[in-house]
């Protein structure tokens, strides 16, 4: 697993990384075009701080990832009329390829082919997904006490 001291997306959110241009920097957020884009637009938002992957994510981190969504969402929104057809998700571990948390915004998702960024599968979440699971831990943990 990636240490935040040898992290590709680390590198990239500290402007470490010449090749990749920043589209957003703000509020502890980073977001860059994806290399291999499933669509015409399809946009990676990461928080600076490193968190390895989805599955290290607790009751704590709702407004993290609901933050995440709400950045594509505007992206999306300057760039087009419409957020019609638009995608959200995670790469599931072990099916993710960078060890930092970040999140695909993917628009028109009806471009998309590759079926490794199909809705609630083994290797993709949606960012729904994370958001009600991360609930339900804030939601058994305000309860145990």
């Amino acid at each position: 697993m990636a240490t935040a001291d040898d992290c590709t997306f680390c590198k990239i959110s500290a402007g470490k990384d010449e090749e990749t241009e920043i589209i957003f920097k703000r509020d502890g957020f980073t977001a860059f075009r994806d290399i291999k884009p499933a669509a015409r637009h399809h946009y990676l938002i990461i928080p600076d701080e490193h968190i390895p992957d989805p599955k290290h994510l607790d009751g704590n981190h709702v407004e993290l990832v609901e933050k995440m969504v709400s950045i594509g969402k505007q992206l999306i929104q300057d760039r087009e009329d419409t957020l019609d057809d638009i995608r959200f998700g995670f790469h599931w571990p072990p099916f993710n390829s960078v060890g930092h948390l970040h999140l695909h915004v993917i628009y028109p998702s009806a471009d998309v082919t590759r079926g490794i960024f199909n809705p609630n599968s083994f290797w993709f979440v949606t960012a729904d997904w994370v958001l009600e699971r991360l609930k339900k831990m804030r939601q058994t943990k305000d309860s145990t006490f």
